[in-house]
């Protein structure tokens, strides 16, 4: 009989944002539906050691054209102490808008050994492919001319077919890379 393999547990903390304040006293509003989703994606990683942290992290009526968010702040102070493994959000724009405050914060995420997930993207920090990802993202968005102190993430970025996370016009470079292997060199 075989023993079961057990994977240690992976600290997930779940980081929402919405601009307005204005809809966040509903009985279900855009942050919950976050919350939602972003806790949906971690049970469904829960084979892979996956596991909730006990807060969550809700910036309810803030930018994200800069990190002075209090629960920003919180996740990164507890980042810092190593309270969390992997980083969950909806997708991408809720943690960052900005390229340089999006950069900063990978940097902080790579020094303390901490993944970034998005739930409705394949983007995740700790697989190969989920590393391209962030980085085709990146780069093109430092190759697009844009200065990065003010560069916000492009309204055209969505999730493609299969689950692909893509821009619209680099969907077929990014299909063929995925699935012609030997064509990548």
């Amino acid at each position: 009989m075989n023993a079961p393999i057990l994977v240690p547990p992976k600290r997930c903390a779940v980081y929402c944002r919405v601009y307005s304040d204005e809809r966040l006293d509903q009985s279900f509003n855009s942050i919950d539906a976050q919350k939602e989703a972003g806790h949906a994606f971690i049970a469904s990683q829960r084979a892979e050691g996956w596991v909730p942290v006990d807060d969550d992290f809700d910036d309810g009526g803030y930018s994200c054209g800069n990190m002075e968010r209090p629960s920003l702040r919180r996740l990164l102070a507890d980042i810092e102490a190593g309270k969390i493994d992997i980083v969950v959000v909806y997708k991408v724009d809720r943690l960052s808008r900005s390229l340089a405050d999006f950069a900063r914060m990978v940097d902080v995420f790579d020094r303390c050994r901490v993944s970034f997930s998005a739930a409705t993207q394949q983007i995740n920090s700790a697989t190969s492919m989920g590393r391209l990802m962030l980085n085709v993202l990146m780069a093109d968005w430092r190759s697009s001319g844009a200065n990065s102190a003010g560069r916000k993430w492009p309204a055209n970025c969505c999730p493609g077919p299969l689950g692909r996370s893509c821009w619209k016009g680099k969907q077929q470079l990014l299909s063929d890379f995925m699935e012609n292997p030997s064509e990548r060199d």
